[in-house]
Parts: C-alpha cells; structure tokens; sequence
C-alpha cells in the first residue's frame, strides 16, 4: 500500500561536491530521509522504466535508511532496485555496476572517510547515468526541493530481506540482491596482470591490507588473499562495523596509526595499503617508506604500459589544483593530456567522458581511471603490485628512481579543523582581497610571482569553476589555501605547501617546508584568526 504523508522541509539538506553529509543524529530526526530522497525522485522525475543501484559502506543507521529508500522508490514508480546483499555496496563497485549494466544511477549511503556510528556521521551520494556525481545543476535543484517539500510517498510495508541474493518484488518494483563483490572482481582482473600478481606473493611477497572495519574489508579478502594468494591475515580490519569499531576510517598517517607503526617497524611486510569507508580512498606505504598521493599518482602514470588494459596508450592525466604538480612533468615526458581542475570528482568526469584522459587523483588520497566515474582504493593498490610484480623493485626503489628521473615535489597538507564557519569564510574573503598586493612581494628567499584564486574554465561545458586560492614562488614552490566540503561540522582550512628539488631528494618533508609554512601561516593570519598555532592533522 502506497502512503502520501505530510513532512516539514529541512532547510540543511544541500549537497556539497561528495553528496549530502550530516552528522548521524541529523539524519535521524523525523522524515530527514525521506524528505531528501523525495526531493531527488522529484527532480529526477519519470521513474518508470528506471533502474538504480543502492547499497552503503555498512555505517550505523545504513539499515534503516536502505529499507525507507526502498519502500519509497516503490512507491514514486521506480522499476527496478539492484541492491548489494545486506546493504553492502562500495562506491567504486556502485560506479561499476552502473556502467556495465547501463542502469540509470545510485544511492551509495556513505559519508566517505568521516567516523561512523550515532555520534559519527552519515551520508548520501546519488550518481547519475554516468556512473559518477550528479551536476550542479542538478544537486542545487535538488536542494531547492527540499526548501518547498511538503509530503513524501512510501510503501507501507514490511522491511526487505537483502541478506538473500536473487529477486523479490516490492509494491510492484522489482528488487535483486546482489553479491557486491563478484562483478568488481571482474573488473580487476580484465585491468591488471593477475598472473603476474598471484607469482609475486607465491615467491613470499608479503602485505598488509587495512580495510578500517569498512565496506572493502570483503573484496580485499576475496582478491589479495581468496584469488591472489597473500597469505591468510593479509587483511585487517576486514569485517564492516557500523561505528567502524571506533576507527575514522580515513587512509593517511595519522588514522591509520596502526598500519603505520606496523610498516615502520623492523618486522613489516613487504607493502601496505590502506582505504576509506567506501573504498574510494587509499594509502600506500612500503617497508619504512610513505607515497604521498601526489608521488602515487604520478607514479602510477609513469608505469601506464606496465599494465594490460592500458598498454596501448592512455589520453592523459588530471589533478586536483592542491595536489602537487608532480605527474605534470610525467604527463610532458609521455606527451599526453594534462589538467588541472577543482577538488570534486566530477570535473574528472567531464574530462574522462570526452576521452581527454584516463588517469586522475587528488591529494585527498583518491586516485582513479576511467574505467569507472570515480576514485578507487583497491584498484589504486593493485596498480602498484602489479608494479612491483613487472619490475621486481620495492615501493622506495620505485619512488626513488621517480625522483631521480623527474626531481621530487616535496609536499605536505595542514589541516586546521573545526573553525567556526564564519571566521573560516571571513578569513578566505580577507585572503583573495590581499591576493593582488602580494604579487611581487618577497618573503626570505621565496619571491612572489602570482597571487589569485584559482579558476579552472572547463572544455566540455565551458563553465568556470573558481576554487582555492593559489599562491606561486618564482623557485616552483606554491601555497595553496581552501576550505574543505567534505566534514558534517564546522569548516576545515586546508593549507597545501609545495617545494620542487632535483638535488636535494631525501629530506625529511616537514624540514624542507618548514619555512614556507611560516609564510603561509603569516599571510593568512591564521593564527590571529582561528587561535590555532598549529595545524589539528598533517599528512
């Protein structure tokens, strides 16, 4: 039976570059839910004859939100939901899914890389037909539904069984539960040398995969230790838990403590990777040795034709603006295409679509390639074993040689989290009005050559897209300032510091930038203006 109920709009409800992302008590308040996903089935519209995908990263409050999803994609007319079994489904194997069954979108419940459970957060990604996020356009229709929303259509009826793979049919739609990870499996495999792979760890090869209790705990287990052959305990923290078992699932120095400490210790494995809640995120290390995403990426690149899907060529490389400048001296090497854009994954899109590149990644520890229409950790992990496995050489022979071949773009990120939202805007306003009268202006030995935000204009749709500001010193270096969309409380200031050596290869980071951290912080004034005299995490 199909219920109309009267709602109350939330005013909260826009979505930023990676979805819709509130804190989990947020969400749980009375018709939440249901107000944004009728506001998404409104603006979409013409539901018959439509299929979606719909699965989560497994975080509390996934179960209830997957079965009101259910009961209300029914009820506005949707044909067909395909749904991983118990609600588990990551983003890159959603994408997948989408592409290779031509459907016509989906609902990945996630909040990415923030902490789980009912103090954590929660969140909602709708991907189109693309495989990747929805427009602008029509995330702020879909924003603008939700100000003037004042009822919402479900089923009333019994929850969905998804822990049983195969068909079901609620009021009327169609229902299949799917294992969610076989066809992600064959995906790998039809990218990647597997052969090559299964060989390295028969010969002793050792890794540690940490799965942070999140969504790619199952496919982990299934390629590197059912398929590949790493031994049995290869991967931790395999099994998904709603509160992640107390973990912030987010694959860098810091919350990955324990990865960490295991692979600067005497007794690491050969090479350790790490992902996110929903899998999109990743963090390679190898025995003492850490790969900044920016190296990763330009690495990756680099060693394009070591790989079977891609030994033909590739059409060319994109970065986030605050990602090092790293794989644009890769891309000039192999004389492909090479961009720059805005943080946000579907600026990647756009450009994958139209065929102008393959690879792309941000600092934010996400790297991907067109095979799907967003960032992907266990391909990303796969890409270096089957590095390794082609070239005999360690994670830090491999970055060593890299350095020694194009010079090493010494790099870091300071986040300074937790800052009123006004005084964050407030500072980032002062900031681009001070932009123009630092053009020339020397600090030390670091002389100014170009102070502006940065504005990317885009050669598919040609729209300008302004985003960050960036500062650059005649010696290469580059400060970039921006505010981070991706938290569910107060804002982040992100500060991307960049030093380009050809000599100078094997420094410790933090001494290399120390000085042009000062300046950023000076220009800024960001401790006069947050009271924070140090960054809260640094990767």
């Amino acid at each position: 039976m199909i219920q109309t109920i009267q709602t109350k709009p939330y005013t909260d409800q826009k979505m930023g570059t990676a979805g819709l992302r509130r804190k989990s008590k947020v969400v749980m308040q009375e018709h939440y839910i249901e107000n944004f996903m009728q506001a998404i089935f409104d603006v979409i519209g013409n539901l018959k004859g439509k299929t979606y995908v719909l699965g989560g990263d497994g975080r509390f409050y996934n179960d209830i939100a997957i079965q009101k999803i259910i009961k209300m994609a029914a009820a506005n007319g949707v044909t067909k939901l395909v749904i991983g079994q118990n609600g588990f489904l990551s983003t890159p194997a959603s994408s997948n899914i989408i592409l290779k069954n031509h459907l016509d979108g989906g609902f990945v419940l996630s909040a990415s890389h923030n902490p789980g459970g009912e103090n954590g957060d929660f969140g909602i990604k709708y991907a189109n037909q693309s495989g990747g996020q929805c427009p602008s356009s029509v995330s702020d229709a879909i924003y603008q539904r939700t100000l003037t929303i004042k009822e919402f259509k479900i089923c009333d009826t019994p929850d969905v069984d998804l822990s049983k793979l195969g068909h079901q049919e609620l009021c009327g739609m169609e229902i299949e539960v799917i294992d969610p990870v076989t066809d992600y499996v064959d995906m790998m495999e039809n990218i990647f040398d597997f052969a090559a792979i299964k060989k390295l760890f028969a010969n002793g090869f050792t890794m540690c995969f940490d799965a942070m209790n999140a969504v790619t705990g199952p496919y982990a287990k299934r390629i590197f230790e059912d398929i590949l052959g790493a031994r049995q305990g290869s991967v931790v923290n395999a099994t998904p838990l709603p509160d992640f078992g107390g973990l912030h699932p987010d694959p860098n120095l810091l919350y990955a403590k324990e990865l960490v400490d295991l692979m600067f210790s005497d007794k690491s494995p050969n090479f350790g990777a790490a992902n996110d809640g929903d899998g999109d995120r990743n963090m390679i290390l190898g025995h003492k040795f850490f790969v900044t995403p920016s190296d990763s990426l330009a690495i990756l690149t680099d060693n394009f034709d070591l790989i079977p899907a891609y030994k033909n060529g590739i059409f060319g490389v994109a970065k986030s603006a605050a990602t090092s400048t790293a794989v644009s001296r890769v891309a000039k090497a192999h004389n492909i295409g090479y961009y720059e854009v805005p943080t946000g994954w579907k600026y990647f899109v756009n450009l994958m679509d139209s065929k102008r590149i393959t690879f792309c990644g941000e600092e934010s520890f996400g790297t991907g390639s067109s095979h799907i229409r967003e960032k992907d950790g266990i391909w990303a992990v796969l890409f270096w074993l089957n590095i390794i496995a082609a070239t005999g050489k360690s994670v830090e022979e491999i970055t060593r040689e890299h350095w020694k071949k194009y010079g090493r773009s010494y790099y870091m990120r300071f986040d300074f989290e937790g800052i009123d939202t006004v005084v964050a805007d407030r500072l980032m306003a002062d900031l681009e009005n001070k932009l123009p009268h630092l053009n020339g202006k020397d600090y030390g030995s670091y002389h100014i050559t170009e102070a502006a935000p940065f504005i990317y204009h885009d050669p598919v749709d040609n729209s300008d897209t302004k985003n960050g500001l960036i500062i650059k010193f005649a010696d290469g270096s580059r400060i970039v300032y921006r505010l981070s969309g991706t938290g569910s409380s107060g804002a982040t200031l992100r500060v991307y510091l960049e030093k380009y050596e050809t000599a100078n290869l094997s420094e410790d980071p933090l001494k290399i930038l120390n000085d042009l951290l000062q300046i950023a912080m000076e220009i800024a004034e960001v401790s006069q203006r947050t009271g924070k005299q140090q960054a809260d995490v640094i990767t």
